[in-house]
C-alpha cells in the first residue's frame, strides 16, 4: 500500500501509517488502506493486539488531509466524515485491544482515530485536540460525541469549541492517555506492553472489551444482563479450562483462543 506499513511481531500486529512528509494526514486514499488493513487485523485469528503508529518522530496522525478537504463539496464531505468514521468504529469493535503509539500531534481525525483504541500511550510531547473549529469546521470522525463520552458534556464542549490542544500530561490527568513515556521508550514500551496482552486469553478479551463498549451506551441493569451473558459464555470456551486448570496447578496458561 502507498500509504500504510504493516508488521507482525507474534501474535501483535503493528500499523503505522507512512506519510510523514504531510505529518500522517489522512486523506481519502490513506482512510480506505487504513480500513482494509484494520478489518484484516480484526479478522485474523493470529492477530491479538495491534498497535497504531505514524511515521516519523513528528506526528501519530496530524489530522486530515486539508488541502484535500479544501476542495469537498458537502456531498464528498459526507463520504469522507463516513469513511473516517466507519474506520474508527472498527479499530474500536475489533475484539482485540489496540493501542495508539501517539508519537507526536494526534489532532482532528488523528486524535479521534486514538479515541478509538483500548488503550493510549503517549510520548512527553505528544500533543492532542479538535482544532477543526479553527478552519470553520468541526470533527467529523467522532470526536465530538466519543470526547463527551470519555470527559463529560462541560470539558467536551471546551476542547470542541476552543479548538485548543492539550499536552501529554494534561492528556493524563483527563483520562485521555494510558502512559507517558520518553520519546525513546514508547514504541518499545507499546510494543512490549502489546505483547503482554497478546499472551492473555483472546475471548475473554474480545467479551470484556464488548460488555465495556455496549454497556456504557445502554442502562445499568442492561449492561448488567449482558456481562452476565458474555460471562456465562466463556464457560463453553477450551480457554477457561485452560486458565482455570493453571491456576490450580499453579502454572502459566497458553491460551489456544478457543
Amino acid at each position: 500500500m502507498a500509504n500504510i506499513l504493516v508488521e507482525q511481531a507474534d501474535f501483535v500486529r503493528v500499523i503505522k501509517v507512512n506519510r510523514p512528509d504531510k505529518l500522517n494526514a489522512l486523506n481519502i486514499e490513506t482512510l480506505k488502506e487504513f480500513l482494509k488493513v484494520a478489518q484484516s487485523a480484526k479478522e485474523d485469528r493470529n492477530t491479538r493486539a495491534v498497535v497504531l503508529t505514524g511515521a516519523g518522530d513528528k506526528a501519530f496522525i496530524a489530522g486530515a488531509d486539508i488541502e484535500e478537504m479544501n476542495k469537498m463539496t458537502p456531498t464528498e464531505a459526507k463520504e469522507f466524515s463516513d469513511l473516517g468514521n466507519n474506520l474508527v468504529s472498527t479499530v474500536e469493535n475489533m475484539g482485540k485491544v489496540s493501542i495508539a503509539c501517539i508519537n507526536g500531534y494526534a489532532l482532528g481525525g488523528g486524535c479521534e482515530l486514538s479515541l478509538g483504541c483500548t488503550f493510549r500511550f503517549l510520548s512527553e510531547k505528544a500533543v492532542l485536540g479538535q482544532p477543526e473549529v479553527k478552519l470553520g469546521i468541526m470533527p467529523g470522525f467522532g470526536g465530538s460525541q466519543r470526547l463527551v463520552r470519555f470527559l463529560g458534556k462541560p470539558k467536551a464542549l471546551e476542547l470542541c469549541i476552543t479548538g485548543r490542544n492539550i499536552d501529554a500530561e494534561e492528556a493524563l490527568i483527563l483520562g485521555l492517555g494510558n502512559r507517558v513515556y520518553s520519546k525513546e521508550d514508547l514504541f518499545p514500551k507499546t510494543l512490549e506492553f502489546a505483547k503482554e496482552i497478546s499472551q492473555l486469553a483472546p475471548i475473554a478479551v474480545r467479551y470484556i472489551i464488548e460488555a465495556i463498549n455496549r454497556g456504557s451506551e445502554c442502562t445499568l441493569r442492561e449492561a448488567l444482563d449482558f456481562e452476565s451473558h458474555l460471562f456465562s459464555l466463556c464457560f463453553a470456551t477450551e480457554d477457561m479450562r485452560i486458565g482455570t486448570t493453571a491456576f490450580l496447578k499453579k502454572q502459566k496458561p497458553n491460551f489456544t483462543g478457543k
